[in-house]
């Protein structure tokens, strides 16, 4: 993904979707806990260095539209 990838409103929400898909799959279940990983440090870099590839992963996801929000009932 290049740093000038430019997201339509529909794919930055896929993309915000995918990630936070992940991260409770990954077992955080506390909003609160996610936004405190996230947030920036001094340098401008996420508190938690893995949320940088998560994130890169749910754009690139978004981006080519392999993102599912879908509700899958049954």
């Amino acid at each position: 993904m290049t740093a000038q990838a430019q997201l339509t409103q529909e794919q930055a929400y896929m993309a915000m979707f995918v990630f936070l898909d992940k991260q409770f799959s990954l077992g955080c279940e506390e909003l609160g806990g996610i936004l405190g990983s996230m947030s920036l440090l001094q340098d401008g870099s996420p508190a938690d260095q893995a949320f940088i590839q998560d994130w890169q992963e749910a754009v690139a996801a978004a981006l080519s539209g392999n993102a599912a929000a879908q509700v899958r009932l049954g």
